[in-house]
């Protein structure tokens, strides 16, 4: 395990936007842990707070921008690949204009700053999502896989290849990611645009104010009135903009990345993947946790028997807000015999009873409702999505969305694999329990 980290001071930064062209500052501050990587908008009636993260991306043509209701911030790829690259998990970047300082079209113009700003380890463990499952993303003859390693970082290789008659040739690159590897193999890559690319973004009012000495632009020839920095620049600033879109999973990645002729849209959506696959290891990880509630403590919480107990452990439970429990369907369950002999599957009442029950569970957690038993009341929003057969586990969620003395109010959902199966909106009326 390694420890979090953050910049010791502050760093700034100023320039001219790559698209916009627009003049502004920025500044790096330090931020506390699991904080992660938060842009601020200031200039406004009051500032914008928008994460790093792939759930607030909007879409853009050759760039990743984030969104917050009407504020967005452009360009932000170069700047989360030097912080990706450079090992800092929290940090606040503050800007005074819409798009981010472009530099030369590298990462160079924040790596350095952020270098002589310095590094602080902070009192936290981090906390990289570590790819367990293969994933892959297909767009035409772009493709990202991600691939599971034993290795305890994150691996790229690159493949561009624009075909036999491509002004780039085939290239290949690959890395494995550490400070000293982006800072002396990827850093310094700019960004590059073929020439007839070039002159539709300026009719269209983008980069203006760029001279082809400000980026690399490639014609027919070659390139123009520029030069390559290394004779694989092209390849090496693919690689950059994936570490830095990769970042917009709020976490470091550990395992291997294989990208042929991806872009922003795709590395997008392989984050997006990445995102889901988190929510499925930490229910799976819940799932194998000790059961907060075992068969035998549920018998003495609900009044329910066989054959009509429909919850077999609580997994997790926070206090009286949430909890997640668990049905094993049975082929043995007495109701598959008549629902249907030929084609059994789990009467939909049975699901919602299920997830009814594991309500009760969670409102019984209430001081004022000790001693008593939650009596279905109403039923709203209630909505089957796919049937429930015979060795599936149904998860049961419960949240309490309103909570009284005699009263509860809860949203409820059933899931089978990660797939949403039932969900329903639960009142109940608190009654007192009959003696045993």
């Amino acid at each position: 395990m390694t420890q979090q980290q953050t910049i010791a001071g502050t760093a700034e930064v100023t320039g001219r936007g790559l698209f916009t062209g627009e003049q502004v500052s920025v500044r790096f501050r330090p931020a506390p842990p699991d904080a992660g990587i938060v842009f601020v908008r200031s200039g406004g009636p009051a500032p914008a707070r928008i994460r790093a993260h792939v759930s607030n991306v909007t879409k853009r043509a050759r760039r990743t921008s984030l969104r917050n209701g009407t504020l967005a911030i452009e360009t932000v790829e170069h700047c989360l690949a030097a912080l990706h690259g450079l090992g800092i998990d929290n940090a606040e970047v503050e800007l005074s204009g819409g798009e981010m300082p472009g530099g030369d079209g590298s990462s160079s113009c924040y790596v350095e700053p952020l270098k002589e700003a310095g590094i602080q380890i902070q009192d936290a463990v981090r906390k990289p999502l570590v790819i367990q499952e293969t994933l892959r993303v297909a767009d035409g003859d772009a493709e990202l896989i991600a691939v599971p390693t034993e290795t305890n970082d994150l691996n790229i290789l690159y493949d561009l290849d624009f075909g036999p008659d491509g002004r780039v040739p085939r290239q290949i690159y690959a890395i494995r990611l550490s400070e000293e590897t982006f800072c002396n193999e990827i850093a310094e890559a700019r960004t590059f645009l073929f020439e007839e690319e070039a002159r539709q973004f300026q009719a269209a009012g983008l980069g203006k104010h760029l001279t082809y000495a400000d980026i690399v632009v490639i014609g027919p020839n070659g390139v123009v009135e520029n030069e390559f920095r290394q004779p694989d620049e092209c390849v090496r600033h693919k690689v950059l903009d994936l570490i830095g879109d990769l970042y917009l999973l709020g976490r470091p990645l550990y395992g291997k990345v294989l990208a042929r002729k991806s872009g922003h849209t795709q590395n997008h959506e392989l984050v997006r993947r990445l995102v889901q696959s988190i929510g499925r290891q930490d229910r799976r990880n819940r799932l194998r946790s000790t059961a907060a509630f075992d068969a035998q403590q549920l018998r003495r919480i609900l009044p329910h028997r066989y054959p009509f107990l429909l919850v077999d452990r609580v997994v997790e439970i926070e206090g009286d807000r949430r909890a997640v429990g668990i049905k094993n369907v049975c082929i043995n369950e007495p109701y598959f015999q008549g629902h249907y002999p030929s084609q059994p599957i789990m009467p939909g009442v049975l699901i919602i009873e299920s997830m009814a029950q594991l309500a009760g569970i969670l409102l019984s957690q209430k001081l004022e409702h000790t001693g008593k038993v939650a009596v279905l009341l109403s039923m709203d929003h209630v909505k089957f999505r796919r049937p429930v057969l015979p060795g599936d586990q149904l998860v049961l969620e419960a949240e309490t969305l309103r909570v009284k003395a005699r009263t509860g109010h809860v949203r409820c959902r059933a899931l089978v694999n990660d797939e949403l199966v039932a969900q329903a909106e639960i009142k109940f009326m608190m009654v007192d329990a009959e003696p045993a």
